[in-house]
């Protein structure tokens, strides 16, 4: 049923019609996808993780991408990894439920729509994880979707 409640598809961020990278969220991450180029050993690719900032490039050239996230993260539990030739950044989100309106500060937010509609797929997903013997993934909301971090107490941690 969870599985249900995953992103649909990626967004996309695109800049002078290149896309930079791609990316979808759940309640404790942010994930970024970023196409390698293909002559580029997967040695050389660099990327650096830091609490509000991420850093991706190849080693000895000016970086790829070089700004400040959204929101801040956990640096100890979030990290990158390449797979068919795609860079694959996991972003622990530090305010788990909080919903990011880009994985970059600035860049490529989601139109106002698409961010209720993540919301709303967020709050699906806390009820699902808080509620596992039920099926969520053909709830609807009416009306603004409430805060999935702080409606009805909150989200509980273990």
């Amino acid at each position: 049923m969870a599985e249900r409640l995953a992103p649909e598809k990626r967004h996309a961020f695109v800049h002078n019609g290149q896309k930079v990278f791609e990316w979808d969220q759940s309640l404790e991450e942010v994930n970024m996808y970023i196409e390698l180029p293909k002559n580029v050993p997967t040695k050389l690719i660099q990327c650096v993780i830091q609490a509000s900032h991420v850093e991706v490039g190849i080693r000895g050239h000016p970086p790829y991408l070089n700004h400040d996230l959204m929101l801040p993260v956990k640096t100890d539990s979030s990290f990158w990894t390449i797979e068919d030739g795609e860079l694959h950044i996991t972003l622990q989100k530090r305010e788990k439920g909080k919903t990011w309106a880009s994985p970059i500060k600035g860049q490529g937010s989601l139109d106002p729509y698409a961010a209720d509609q993540e919301q709303k797929r967020l709050m699906l997903q806390r009820f699902q994880e808080e509620n596992p013997g039920f099926d969520f993934s053909q709830a609807q909301f009416s009306g603004t979707c409430p805060d999935p971090r702080t409606f009805m107490g909150g989200i509980h941690t273990d």
